[in-house]
This record gives C-alpha cells, structure tokens and sequence, in this order.
C-alpha cells in the first residue's frame, strides 16, 4: 500500500467511518454512532483512504470561537505511521481557514495512549478549563 490520501469526507465515506468508529471505540464514547448523526457532522470530517478504504477519520469542527477535534481514530492495523497526526495537521488546516484562533482536543483524562498522542502532536492539558456535560 503506497501513502494515504487526507481529504474531506463523502456521503458514500459514511459507512466506513461507522465501522472504523466501532471498531477504535474508546470505552469512554457513551453516544452511539447512529447513520443520522455521522450524516449531520458530514461537513467536518476528514478521512485517511490508503488503497482505496478509509482507515482514519476526525471530525474537525468550528463554533465560532473555537475549533474542537472529535473522534480521531485509526485502523489499527495501520496505527503508528504518522496518519493520526497528518489527519491533525489536516484538521488544523481546516480550522485555521475557517478563522479558528484556538483549537480544543476531546481527551479522557483515564485515556493514556490518547493524552499520550495529542502531547506528542503538540497539545497540553488546560490547567484551568474543564468540560461539564449534561445527557440530554
């Protein structure tokens, strides 16, 4: 397999980036991945294709304020050759075009290997703000 291609999702994507997500699962997603839902965060998502079948996706979006990275994962059979960070650089590039100043990762503070890759992509924890959540 030759070098993956970053590039912004399509509708027939979908499907994989469900399968890829239910295969990466972090025990600590509570909200399913439900076709609707995926389908709504269509306009943020980024994939890895390399020959031709998405092994990774990150949602990449923009509020306004901030940019927020979600659901970064990679297939594992292609984990630790650089894809996760090069669907970053993507995902910051987007978010800088869009006029974000600032950009947020989604990490659990249990989730070492993920905490472990966004330090070594260049991310700290924030000392000072932390996230309160409502199920709704």
């Amino acid at each position: 397999m030759g070098a993956e291609t970053i590039r912004p999702a399509r509708a027939e994507d979908l499907g994989a980036v469900r399968e890829l997500w239910a295969a990466a699962r972090s025990d600590h997603a509570i909200t399913e991945d439900t076709p609707e839902r995926v389908e709504r965060a269509l306009d943020a998502l980024l994939v890895a294709e390399l020959g031709g079948a998405v092994v990774g996706a990150v949602i990449a979006a923009f509020d306004g304020w901030r940019g927020n990275f979600y659901r970064l994962a990679v297939a594992p059979a292609v984990r630790r050759r650089g894809i996760g960070g090069r669907l970053v650089e993507a995902g910051e590039e987007r978010l800088r075009a869009l006029g974000a100043p600032r950009v947020s990762a989604l990490v659990a503070f249990e989730d070492a290997d993920a905490r472990g890759f966004w330090e070594a992509v260049g991310y700290g924890a924030d000392p000072d703000i932390g996230r309160m959540v409502k199920t709704i």
